[in-house]
């Protein structure tokens, strides 16, 4: 989907201004944000791509006056209500009133060192050979889905080239609503600075965006 979060190009936002020395966290309860989200994905409920599609859901006024973990919990919030968790009652009060679903699995302290360590790969092998190689002109699809999506709006009906060919990694367009993880092969794609951003970009530039293969064609 075009949501909020998709702002490559856009004006109007002012500019980056990386902090330096930039801590991890800029207030202690950020730190719980990150762990009860991480612990509620660990019960196996729904997976990355649906976390992420959560985010990008928010109203975008709501997304732009939020702060990067403010975000999180808001989508997770979603998250726990759309699988049975909680309830909109529940969260008004802070407390829970009975009736909620119940965890796959659960996160014990002593096993999140090397859960984290873990991670979770979405590698997976395809079943059939890469359709692009190396040095291959192509053109990135132009669609605007309603559903989840990672190739960038700023990126739709390009042309650019195979710069690495990667390996099969689980499709989000699927993976975030239920349909599968469906995994395709996944490449660099380069673009030059003036296919991405028209005349008067900097010709010394370039794009590269990682992109499933269902998002490119021969150019």
């Amino acid at each position: 989907m075009n949501g909020p979060q998709d702002l490559g190009g856009q004006m109007g936002f002012g500019p980056v201004a990386p902090e330096k020395d930039e801590p991890y966290f800029h207030a202690e309860w950020e730190k719980r944000a990150l762990g009860v989200t991480l612990s509620a994905g660990a019960m196996g409920h729904w997976n990355i791509d649906e976390s992420r599609h959560a985010r990008e859901s928010l109203h975008p006024a709501d997304y732009y006056a939020s702060s990067y973990y403010e975000i999180w919990i808001k989508a997770l919030e979603t998250l726990l209500k759309r699988h049975g968790f909680v309830t909109q009652d529940e969260l008004l009060v802070g407390k829970s009133l009975g009736g909620n679903a119940r965890a796959k699995r659960v996160l014990q302290a002593e096993d999140v060192p090397a859960v984290l360590a873990r991670g979770g790969p979405c590698n997976r092998p395809v079943g059939a050979d890469a359709r692009f190689k190396a040095g291959d002109r192509v053109r990135t699809k132009n669609f605007n889905p309603e559903g989840h999506t990672r190739l960038p709006r700023y990126a739709r009906d390009k042309v650019g080239v195979i710069d690495v060919v990667r390996e099969g990694f689980v499709f989000p367009d699927t993976n975030a609503h239920g349909r599968g993880e469906n995994p395709q092969w996944v490449y660099t794609v380069v673009f030059e600075s003036r296919e991405i951003w028209g005349e008067g970009a900097d010709p010394t530039l370039a794009v590269s965006i990682d992109a499933w293969e269902s998002y490119l064609e021969p150019a």
